[in-house]
């Protein structure tokens, strides 16, 4: 799925949470783990996406600002306070719904 393709629909698999600090991004930005942030592999750096948590129903905006995750069913990997307010701190893990938004 492309990035152009995606605005408007949903897609799900698994979102996984990663802190990096400093670290700098495909953005260019550096890593901050207390932004609202995610990477995603082929959305447009700067789309803000709608991520639920199918377990919980939480519901949290991130800005796209690096690429990844690279691991077989992942679609997104958070910044850890992304994580944190999604819910998927303590596995590390979760299953997610994205929407471009």
């Amino acid at each position: 799925m492309t990035g152009d393709s995606f605005a408007g629909s949903n897609q799900c698999g698994g979102a996984s949470w990663y802190s990096l600090p400093g670290q700098k991004t495909a953005s260019g930005e550096r890593m901050n783990p207390n932004a609202m942030t995610a990477a995603h592999k082929t959305l447009p750096l700067g789309s803000v996406v709608r991520v639920e948590n199918q377990q919980t129903g939480k519901v949290i905006k991130v800005t796209i600002n690096d690429r990844g995750p690279y691991v077989r069913g992942r679609i997104i990997d958070l910044s850890k306070a992304a994580g944190r307010q999604l819910g998927i701190i303590p596995a590390g893990t979760g299953k997610v719904c994205i929407t471009r938004v």
